[in-house]
């Protein structure tokens, strides 16, 4: 490690400011994962090394203990480091966080094990590089078999599992070594052995589609402490939101969430469905029409003889997909709207127009 840690601003790294919310956070982190990650540039160096950072930077915001943490030290991060470097040395690698060590009074992230207590296990294997996280990283939240060339394992802290979030960039399987295990007797694609540990605990969580589409969040009260939960985007009735060790005595806690009846939008998987009316004129002529969806308004454009009950697909414009990549369609129905209680003159035009219409029998 270098005898100066190098200090990484990790908001810079994914380019949101300090102030930024949980789902901030996870939309900027998708979104720079995707566009740097090594699938997409073979032999590129600088992309490896960007990806990893960006990893870094994710591991820390996206977990609320270790952001806050993070916070806490602030710009006076080198001066604990030079006090924890030095405590380190005198004390043949002496907990920074114990007592007499520099961080006291601080507590620490990990447990006498050296796993992350809490939230869900991450194993990040790196190529080998000493280099591949920086020594800031190292310092406040890595492990000490990260030195004898182990896995180190952080925490995410609430919110979906690891596996699902990397499944969703396109990476299923990068959280597992070749044999799938990690440290500490886990076993599976990072999951914590079940041996010893209680019976998962189910909570549902209703949502709207609302906040099924932008994210949301619900607390949840488990033995008189009050949890935080992150709601993903995309989710609907049946998605499974697992929290390792955060419920009743060490056990999982699974958020199942129950998307609740939209008055406008119908849902079918991260499709949406919707109906618009038109008027004669609009289906007679064509038209471009205004339509409402979850991201906003757009144009609809009618090409003329639109008829009664014809569906348009509007790309894009669906759910975000809680696992992968883009979103669902949006396909609108039109209902045509006859006019009503026509004066004598209006119907006397209407006869001799329908007159002129060339229009076999729809029946035959």
């Amino acid at each position: 490690m270098a005898n100066q840690p190098e200090f990484q601003d990790y908001y810079k790294t994914l380019g949101v400011p300090r102030t930024a919310t949980q789902a901030e956070i996870k939309k900027a982190f998708r979104k720079l994962a995707r566009e740097s990650h090594p699938d997409k540039h073979a032999g590129d160096k600088t992309a490896e090394r960007r990806f990893k950072e960006i990893n870094e930077a994710n591991a820390v915001l996206s977990d609320p203990g270790k952001r806050a943490k993070y916070d806490q030290f602030g710009r006076d991060w080198e001066a604990y480091a030079r006090a924890g470097a030095a405590a380190g040395g005198a004390s043949g690698g002496r907990d920074p966080f114990g007592p007499g060590g520099p961080f006291a009074g601080f507590s620490g992230f990990r447990t006498a094990s050296g796993t992350a207590p809490g939230g869900v296990r991450y194993e990040f294997r790196t190529t080998g590089d000493a280099g591949s996280f920086s020594d800031f990283f190292h310092m406040m939240f890595g492990d000490e078999s990260a030195a004898a060339g182990e896995p180190e394992v952080f925490s995410t802290g609430g919110g979906e599992s690891i596996d699902d979030l990397l499944s969703r960039l396109g990476m299923a399987g990068a959280g597992t070594g070749a044999a799938g295990s990690t440290r500490g007797g886990a076993t599976g694609p990072g999951r914590p052995a079940a041996r010893g540990r209680p019976a998962p605990v189910e909570v549902t969580a209703e949502v709207t589609l609302e906040e099924a589409f932008h994210g949301t969040s619900r607390i949840v009260e488990i033995d008189g402490r009050r949890l935080e939960v992150t709601i993903p985007r995309g989710v609907n009735t049946g998605s499974r939101i697992r929290l390792t060790g955060k419920g009743p005595g060490g056990a999982d806690l699974i958020v199942v969430t129950r998307q609740k009846p939209h008055r406008v939008f119908a849902r079918r998987g991260d499709d949406l469905e919707r109906e618009v009316a038109i008027t004669l004129m609009e289906a007679l002529l064509g038209s471009e029409i205004p339509v409402g969806t979850l991201k906003g308004r757009v144009l609809l454009k009618v090409p003329p003889g639109t008829q009664i009950g014809r569906s348009f697909r509007l790309k894009g414009q669906g759910m975000p997909r809680f696992k992968g990549d883009g979103s669902g369609d949006l396909y609108v129905r039109v209902r045509v709207v006859l006019p009503t209680d026509l004066a004598p003159e209006a119907r006397s035009a209407a006869e001799t127009f329908l007159h002129l219409v060339d229009q076999p029998d729809p029946r035959a």
